[in-house]
């Protein structure tokens, strides 16, 4: 198939940036960006420091200023780095001038990036295989190179620091199948018996409920909503950790088509 054809066939979805992912006007600190998406990733990383790995570089939280989980815009991040150190993005900082954030923030700025750089580019939620539980809850960019017809998925968030840590032995810019689930995929096979939901959450949080959760948010970042009443998982009192069967069935609706126009409502817990 022709690079033209496969254009064709992508549509013009994940192009053109959201609120979320708009350098806005402090797109001057792009100035000078790289063309690859490995570049690009390295790009992130001297910008980003992940909330619960400082001790990995040798600092505390309290050693960070403005240490919060709330995502930033990337409008508010580059405004954030600005006002700390004005030099264009691809000068990396030093761990402790990086501003701190989450996984979601990684997957936000590359995505970012790449959008900028003029590719098809998306956020995703779901669980990664390659960190301290066997599915951990995370997020990650997935991009389409000009012609080819499939996603790529990248993880920002592996630097050498915790490539070295982890053991990893595949290119982050290019994470191979199975590495990463999205949220669909990964309650697929749970409700068909492959997968059990014990093993997939954050932390000790962890089960079907949880995974609906990342449904959820992975169905909303689709439709250009990378933030949400989801991410108050933490407030669901135990009663919430129950599904009904229509609360099941609905999921399964979203996790075989998560693209499909936005349906998801605001969970019960916070209602």
């Amino acid at each position: 198939m022709s690079g033209q054809a496969v254009a064709a066939t992508l549509g013009t979805r994940w192009f053109g940036q959201t609120p979320m992912s708009d350098p806005g006007a402090a797109s001057t600190m792009l100035d000078g960006l790289p063309t690859s998406v490995g570049e690009l990733c390295r790009v992130v990383q001297g910008a980003l420091i992940h909330l619960e790995w400082v001790s990995a570089y040798g600092l505390s939280v309290g050693d960070l200023p403005r240490a919060s989980r709330q995502t930033l815009s990337l409008s508010e991040r580059l405004r954030v780095l600005a006002d700390a150190d004005p030099r264009p993005l691809v000068v990396s900082r030093a761990p402790k001038g990086r501003s701190p954030g989450t996984c979601r923030d990684y997957a936000l700025m590359l995505c970012g990036l790449l959008r900028h750089r003029g590719l098809q580019a998306r956020v995703r939620c779901g669980f990664a295989a390659y960190f301290r539980t066997p599915w951990e809850d995370h997020w990650i960019c997935e991009y389409r190179l000009a012609g080819e017809p499939g996603w790529r998925r990248a993880d920002a968030q592996l630097d050498e620091v915790l490539v070295k840590q982890l053991g990893i032995d595949f290119d982050p810019a290019d994470l191979p199948p199975q590495t990463f689930l999205t949220a669909g995929d990964a309650w697929r096979r749970c409700r068909a018996g492959e997968g059990d939901p014990a093993t997939f959450g954050h932390g000790t949080t962890c089960g079907l409920w949880f995974m609906r959760v990342n449904v959820m948010r992975d169905h909303l970042v689709l439709n250009d909503v990378e933030t949400s009443a989801w991410d108050s998982w933490r407030d669901a009192s135990p009663k919430h950790h129950v599904l009904s069967d229509d609360e099941l069935k609905a999921a399964d609706d979203i996790a075989v088509d998560p693209t499909q126009v936005i349906r998801s409502i605001a969970p019960s817990w916070i209602a």
